[in-house]
């Protein structure tokens, strides 16, 4: 039988397949329509430090091949979330990975340490965040910006530090460098990417913040291409997303060098395509006679 398990830094994973923050809640949303334990990993909704009641008007909004989204991290906070949603996690047979967020660095800072004085799996630095001393610029964009923070979160970080990339970035693979140079365990890109939508009969822009984040299969080339950027300007494990559809769609990722995937927007279409993908991945090795996914890992 095929082995699809991955080593990613200190954490194993016994599939590639994780679902992505802000997509599939804390998991318990979904372990009513499968067993969410098959799955490699799960990252949650983003978290920050205080509770955030998010955007106000509309949130997403279809586009052609894709969705756009302005829900503007709405999370019960830190606190709540050790409290509330923690020990269930913990309780899982599957990795889970907790997105942090914040609008400072001391905000970071402080939801960090908390994270991790409890014990949780790993951490995804979500720094596609505003940063609302620097006048609102997300601190993903500037890799100066940026290795304040990753900098400054990798010296209260007790666990695996995964750092999540913004490809609106002036330079992705700068930035994954630099993450790689500040001790970051690994980077996971790519998030959202900025887009518009206009309602032609009221003349305005259909979201309050005027922009919002792009994903789903619309993406997919665009991602595909910074994940095989990155991969091969860093020794550190990537997590590769951006529109992942289908197994075929996760197998490009990883032989584009990704050692795990994430799975979106995908979510909401079907809402058991996590079980679907890590299925079509393990029939295709059978197929094909690979054992494990390290054969074919970064083969491009």
């Amino acid at each position: 039988m095929p082995n699809l398990s991955v080593k990613f830094g200190k954490l194993n994973f016994k599939n590639p397949v994780v679902m992505a923050s802000g997509t599939f809640g804390f998991g318990k949303e979904y372990e009513r329509i499968y067993d969410i334990q098959k799955l490699g990993g799960i990252c949650t909704k983003g978290i920050t430090l205080n509770k955030r009641d998010g955007n106000n008007g509309i949130r997403v909004w279809e586009t052609a091949s894709g969705m756009l989204n302005s829900v503007g991290l709405e999370n019960p906070g830190i606190d709540k979330f050790v409290e509330e949603y923690n020990d269930y996690l913990k309780l899982l047979d599957t990795v889970s990975i907790v997105n942090i967020g914040g609008s400072t660095i001391d905000e970071y800072i402080e939801s960090v340490e908390i994270a991790c004085k409890n014990n949780v799996d790993a951490i995804e630095l979500n720094i596609s965040c505003p940063n609302v001393k620097e006048g609102g610029i997300a601190f993903g964009i500037r890799t100066d910006i940026a290795r304040q923070v990753v900098r400054k979160v990798r010296d209260v970080c007790n666990v695996p530090l995964i750092v999540k990339l913004s490809p609106n970035a002036e330079n992705i693979v700068n930035m994954a460098v630099m993450c790689e140079e500040e001790g970051a365990d690994g980077v996971s890109l790519v998030n959202t990417f900025m887009g518009m939508a206009i309602d032609i009969d009221k003349r305005k822009a259909i979201f309050d913040n005027m922009y919002a984040g792009l994903s789903g299969p619309c993406i997919k080339p665009m991602a595909l291409r910074m994940v095989h950027q990155v991969c091969k300007n860093v020794s550190i494990p990537v997590v590769g997303m951006g529109g992942i559809s289908n197994h075929k769609d996760a197998l490009e990722f990883i032989m584009a060098g990704a050692t795990c995937i994430q799975v979106g927007t995908a979510n909401f279409i079907n809402p058991r395509i996590g079980i679907d993908i890590i299925d079509g991945i393990n029939e295709y090795m059978k197929k094909e006679n690979i054992k494990s996914l390290d054969e074919i890992r970064g083969i491009i």
